[in-house]
């Protein structure tokens, strides 16, 4: 299975699902200063924080892959879902992914490390090859603590569903208060460019912070510490 998820190859054919769900996510975000009101922009950076701060950092990174800290059965639920906002994949993809890349961090096996280049530690990776986000059964055996539990096998496989919800309620709300414009402004700041940055500040992580910055410490990969 880890050869499966982690092979490079240059060759890979283009994953055009992701590509395009790229595409539309990057043009909504460049559609967002057309938009422009204050209350769509504070709901993006709560939404900000509860997804890539709660979501990814708290939940899917140091809780999910790592069990850094326990937390109740329905606070781990709470961070999956909030980690499912930031359209990185499901709990079980994510995890698994990153327990790949530790276990051959910048080296052969790396689903995503600057040695295989930098554009492809940033970007390439997702995009080419075929899509795993939903191989929830095949992506279990990297992941067995999550896939015993059936609430993250389901959010793994729907991963996209709360993301769905959320931003069709808020253009919802946004049209209930200020018509279509408001409606926009909600789905291209809260949604659209909330998401876009979030993917990009996440894989600056496998691109720039293993490229750029100081090393305190003798490590066997090219992590480092980068102050931006």
């Amino acid at each position: 299975m880890s050869a499966t998820i982690t092979t490079i190859h240059d060759k890979r054919p283009i994953n055009w699902i992701t590509v395009i769900a790229l595409v539309i996510f990057h043009a909504g975000a460049l559609a967002a200063p057309f938009f422009f009101e204050w209350r769509a922009v504070g709901v993006a950076v709560f939404l900000y924080w509860l997804a890539i701060s709660c979501g990814i950092g708290m939940g899917y990174h140091r809780l999910h892959t790592h069990r850094g800290y326990k937390i109740s059965k329905m606070g781990e639920y709470f961070l999956g879902l909030c980690g499912s906002l930031a359209l990185e994949g499901g709990p079980i993809f994510w995890v698994a992914t990153h327990r790949v890349h530790h276990a051959k961090s910048d080296k052969d096996g790396d689903p995503h490390s600057p040695r295989d280049g930098a554009w492809w530690s940033h970007m390439g990776w997702i995009i080419t090859g075929a899509g795993h986000h939903n191989k929830t059964e095949q992506l279990g055996r990297m992941a067995p603590d999550l896939y015993a539990d059936r609430f993250y096998r389901w959010l793994n496989t729907w991963h996209w569903l709360p993301l769905a919800v959320v931003g069709v309620s808020l253009a919802i709300w946004g049209y209930s208060y200020g018509g279509w414009h408001s409606a926009m402004a909600m789905v291209t700041w809260a949604t659209f460019l909330r998401v876009t940055i979030g993917l990009h500040s996440t894989w600056l992580v496998n691109s720039a912070t293993h490229m750029w910055g100081s090393k305190r410490f003798k490590t066997t990969d090219d992590s480092r510490n980068n102050w931006w």
